[in-house]
């Protein structure tokens, strides 16, 4: 396509004769045909794949808590076993303790089966859960709801932001994406292809190029088009490469010569399989880019799905999402008894 036709094709999109007075003229702009729906087959509730993707974890405790309690009447020792079980399963030291002392109250010199030491572990997981689960709750305005997303290298960002516009455009809202990793570009095409899929525009430039220049024109593109909802994708950094963190401060102090209170959200996307790293990760981003919510992935793919738990025990940050594989509808608003039944591998809760 020639600059004068993407050019056209802007002024065609925002109403504008010309974007060379508003946007950057190597800004590329695109919305790109979706194609027809393809029937599905009919799949397993959310619950049900849920329960599958927490398989290896509630697997574990499973076993392990089967082979404790059975036939055997509680006594310290196998409390102390049961606490070092659950804290490798990665629920953390203060959650762990206060399961064993719950099941300890009242149940000394007694057999306990194992069913109902899982249905004080769900019990209990939820709890420590409630406070944190929240909706990410976008709040219709004049100006787009800028979401920023952040995380280190291959946790799921873009394909987050895919999913996330799935959502909030089955729910009638306009969504644009700014393509904030230009050091990859992959990152930028896959993004492209989920715009596609999901029939979101897309700002992007040149591998290489400023995020923070790019994130601007895309505000101001979004506030032109009077778009409701723009997804920042951002490169995957390491929390511990102090340069490329401040490079994310430099994006959000450019987001907010557009717009003084935007980003509005910032979520951290977390990795389930990074287990204990992910305490860390929510420490630096969060001290760095000001973390308002989380999104936990990949779920299904590990045996470390406890760290949820400990995440929410020890920061107190809204979890906002979980993803448990890669189509479209595999993430879902977190709710605490579904995330606790599926790790204590109930069915129902007794």
């Amino acid at each position: 396509m020639s600059t004068e036709e993407k050019q056209g094709l802007f002024s065609r999109l925002l109403g504008r004769k010309s974007p060379s007075q508003e946007i950057s003229p190597a800004l590329e702009f695109s919305v790109l045909e979706v194609a027809a729906p393809v029937a599905e087959d009919v799949r397993p509730t959310w619950f049900e794949r849920l329960r599958k993707g927490l398989s290896r974890t509630s697997g574990g405790l499973g076993d392990s808590i089967t082979s404790l309690f059975t036939k055997k009447k509680l006594n310290t020792q196998m409390l102390d076993d049961l606490e070092d079980i659950l804290i490798q399963a990665d629920l953390g030291l203060s959650v762990s303790t206060r399961i064993t002392q719950v099941i300890a109250k009242g149940r000394y010199d007694k057999e306990i089966e194992p069913e109902e030491i899982k249905n004080i572990l769900s019990t209990e997981i939820e709890k420590a859960l409630f406070p944190v689960a929240k909706p990410l709750i976008i709040e219709k305005m004049d100006r787009p709801f800028v979401i920023m997303m952040v995380g280190v290298n291959g946790s799921g960002k873009t394909t987050t932001i895919g999913k996330l516009s799935a959502k909030f455009q089955r729910d009638g809202l306009s969504v644009m994406f700014a393509a904030g990793d230009t050091f990859r570009a992959a990152a930028v095409e896959q993004l492209k292809a989920w715009g596609q899929r999901t029939q979101a525009a897309v700002m992007a430039r040149e591998e290489g190029a400023d995020a923070a220049g790019l994130v601007f024109d895309a505000m101001r593109g979004a506030q032109i088009s009077k778009t409701d909802i723009l997804l920042v994708d951002t490169a995957g950094r390491l929390q511990n490469r102090s340069e490329l963190m401040n490079e994310l401060e430099k994006v959000i102090r450019v987001m907010k010569k557009v717009d003084a209170t935007a980003p509005h959200a910032v979520l951290l996307v977390l990795d389930a399989t990074v287990g204990q790293n992910a305490l860390s990760q929510v420490e630096i981003f969060s001290k760095m880019a000001g973390v308002t919510g989380l999104v936990m992935t990949k779920l299904d793919g590990t045996a470390r799905g406890g760290i949820l738990v400990a995440v929410a025990e020890k920061f107190k940050l809204p979890i906002h999402f979980i993803g448990i594989g890669e189509a479209v509808d595999d993430l879902e608003p977190f709710h605490p008894r579904e995330f606790a039944d599926a790790i204590a591998g109930l069915d129902t809760r007794n």
